[in-house]
């Protein structure tokens, strides 16, 4: 990696921990450290299951349950045994955490506004459009992406909307009966690889391989949900394809899509597939691509199917 980046990384992660008053003990004046305060915020006013509190926040297991047994002891936060299944612990805000959380929520308004105040207003709308910017790339780094069993939970996920996508948007709608297959078998090693995308442990996307030998290899199950487009995700999942085809040997992957999917036809277009003529007999198929690739990389799994 490029030091100057590196150095550059720091030096704004210093400055915005200092800025924000992520150093002070009792963060916006009150009697808590930042961490503190940004669990009540995630628990919300309905609650939520700790195991997702700690995938949405990143936190070590051991370092939540301190911060919960702090927020226990100060009357703020309950955490119980989840009324839908005994075995998940959900963590809920107590009348006093409600109280504690939206006093935490005027204060965050007025250091915003703080912040805000000196600067002029071109200025302002820079640095709001800066931060936007500087969180959709940090959101972007924070998705994981890696082979999946396709009969994973967060697989099946994604392939259900996949599914579910392509039957609205296809004129006449999709039945995947009448489409060339991509069974779990043919996305199971070695005859193929399905990888998924998660951000804070929630699956985002998908995409696959076919493998035939000496054959090109096929790209299948392109799918990325809607609310983390617009982050590059699809060109990632395609170029961690690209790379593990290229690590098994594959010189050539082949593609087919659907007029609906304009998206997808630029993307793929962008990446340096080139169309061809038709290789198959894909039934919702209006454009089929290809490309030759260069050599090899591997991926880490993101661990066996549950029984």
């Amino acid at each position: 990696m490029d030091p100057d980046l590196v150095d550059g990384v720091r030096r704004f992660n210093r400055t915005v921990t200092q800025r924000i008053g992520a150093l002070d003990d009792a963060f916006l004046a009150r009697a808590r450290p930042l961490g503190e305060a940004r669990v009540l915020w995630e628990i919300g006013a309905t609650g939520r299951d700790v195991r997702e509190l700690r995938e949405r926040l990143d936190l070590d297991s051991g370092y939540l349950s301190r911060l919960l047994r702090g927020l226990e002891r100060d009357g703020l936060v309950r955490v119980e045994p989840s009324a839908a299944d005994g075995r998940v612990r959900t963590a809920r805000l107590t009348a006093a955490g409600q109280a504690e959380r939206a006093a935490l929520d005027r204060l965050s308004d007025d250091a915003a506004a703080a912040l805000l105040a000196p600067l002029s207003g071109g200025q302002r709308t820079r640095l709001v459009t800066a931060m936007a910017e500087v969180e959709r790339l940090l959101t972007a780094s924070a998705v994981d992406v890696a082979p999946c069993p396709p009969g994973h939970a967060k697989a099946r996920f994604c392939l259900r909307a996949y599914f579910a996508e392509l039957a609205r948007r296809f004129d006449g709608g999709f039945d995947p009966g009448l489409s060339i297959s991509a069974a779990d078998e043919e996305m199971t090693p070695p005859a193929g690889v399905l990888l998924v995308a998660t951000l804070h442990g929630e699956p985002v996307g998908c995409g696959a391989l076919k493998l035939h030998g000496d054959a090109p290899a096929e790209v299948k199950r392109m799918w990325v949900t809607p609310s983390a487009r617009g982050l590059g995700l699809g060109r990632r999942l395609l170029a961690e394809l690209e790379a593990h085809a290229a690590g098994l040997g594959v010189r050539a992957l082949r593609l087919e899509t659907n007029r609906a999917l304009g998206e997808a036809i630029g993307l793929y277009r962008a990446a340096g597939y080139r169309e061809v003529a038709p290789f198959n007999d894909e039934h919702y198929a209006d454009h089929w691509f290809e490309k030759q690739l260069p050599g090899p990389r591997t991926l880490d799994g993101c661990g066996p199917a549950p029984p």
